[in-house]
């Protein structure tokens, strides 16, 4: 007569976490597999910034370096005028973030806590809005905005983020949505309006959203091309695109590469910094908005 043993518990776990470590060892090396595979352009950016115009061209092209042309950095800003639009895109990115931030929240708030008769059907319809592409609506802007002199200005960069984006009023509007109704009871019980309780309730606990908002908003802005290249027209008025842009240009016989690259690796400092300083709080506004 045959008996059977009984597992223990701690064989179990044993068999268990031995099932997981071929698991585990195989995400691992596929994450640093996609992680180098990610950072290879960044790299190679980085890389040709630091060449000459002759090691750029040579074929196959050299992964490092031959001679380290730290003076790429500077030349940037003679042959652009980097830092004038450097200053331009921070101008515009900032005020759009700014103007993106107030319109988006006050929007998203009364979506989220006014309850009447067409909420939803307002708010689908401002989410339909998505659907339009920037194309269709570009002519009858430039029209718009040549009507009111805005061509060759700043403004019609600037003033339409102070009337709200779609995407950012839908991503607020979830998270208003997870605030505590009494909270909002309290803030009129003490004789709060509601843009007070706006300001003073809604916006201190809805940091990790508007962090992202911001950031979306920034990365928007700071890489737009197309709008820039519409309104301006004037050299001292031009955004980093813009500049980054015309090197590619006829003038050029040969494209200087090499500035390029130094150009998009100088371009990346604020979003960078952003990210890292944001990155805790990005991260948080992500998962809190789509957990509703």
């Amino acid at each position: 007569m045959s008996t059977v043993r009984a597992l223990s518990p701690r064989t179990k776990g044993t068999k268990r976490r031995r099932k997981a470590e071929p698991v585990k060892i195989f995400s691992f090396i596929t994450l640093v597999v996609t992680t180098f595979l990610m950072l290879l352009p960044l790299f190679f950016m980085v890389s040709t910034s630091l060449k000459s115009k002759r090691e750029m061209l040579k074929f196959p092209p050299t992964f490092l370096p031959e001679s380290w042309q730290w003076s790429n950095y500077t030349e940037i800003f003679d042959t652009l005028q980097f830092g004038t639009l450097y200053k331009n895109s921070l101008i515009i990115a900032g005020f759009s973030v700014v103007g993106t931030l107030i319109s988006s929240a006050l929007v998203a708030y009364g979506f989220a806590r006014f309850r009447g008769t067409g909420n939803q059907v307002w708010f689908i319809l401002l989410l339909s809005t998505m659907m339009l592409p920037y194309p269709a609506i570009m002519i009858p802007q430039f029209v718009l905005f040549s009507q009111m002199n805005w061509i060759d200005t700043f403004l019609p960069l600037i003033v339409p983020a102070f009337f709200g984006s779609a995407y950012n009023i839908f991503l607020l509007r979830q998270f208003f949505s997870t605030l505590p109704e009494e909270l909002f009871d309290a803030g009129r019980i003490d004789g709060c309006g509601e843009i007070r309780m706006w300001a003073t309730i809604a916006i201190p606990l809805s940091k990790p959203a508007l962090a992202t908002v911001a950031i979306f908003a920034f990365i928007y802005n700071w890489n737009d091309l197309l709008t820039p290249v519409l309104y301006l027209s004037s050299s001292d008025k031009f955004t980093l695109p813009v500049g980054m842009a015309s090197l590619t240009s006829s003038r050029f016989r040969i494209p200087p590469w090499h500035l390029l690259m130094v150009a998009s690796v100088l371009a990346m400092v604020p979003i960078v910094t952003l990210f890292a300083v944001a990155q805790k709080q990005f991260v948080e506004g992500i998962v809190l908005t789509g957990i509703k």
